[in-house]
């Protein structure tokens, strides 16, 4: 995929993920414990504006789109998978309980305007 997994965890970081060699309260649970493959990297104080910045960088193409990201609340941790061979399906954005898509969007689908790999 696009991005080495070096790239993706300096991201987290710069996402304000505080990583488990600097966080002397990691167990602290105010915090959502963060996996990357598996790992557990650190942890962050809001999981909803990190999942957000995940989101919005995969919509803008800074991360691929193959990159799998699951939060569980229960648990309070994060999952990010980016290893080869992940299923994908389509998804529609809901931004404020509103379908992002929009007819002319199927439109542009439909008359091959638009193509998908």
């Amino acid at each position: 995929m696009g991005q080495k997994p070096s790239e993706l965890l300096q991201l987290l970081y710069d996402l304000n993920v505080v990583p488990l060699n600097k966080d002397t309260n990691y167990l602290n649970t105010n915090s959502d414990k963060v996996f990357l493959n598996g790992q557990w990297i650190g942890n962050h104080s809001s999981p909803n504006e990190l999942l957000d910045d995940i989101k919005q960088a995969r919509r803008t193409n800074s991360l691929p789109k193959e990159y799998s990201i699951v939060r569980d609340i229960e648990k309070r941790e994060i999952k990010i998978y980016t290893d080869a061979g992940r299923v994908q399906r389509a998804m529609f954005i809901v931004d404020n309980n509103e379908l992002m898509i929009r007819k002319k969007h199927v439109a542009k689908i439909l008359s091959k305007e638009w193509m998908f790999e």
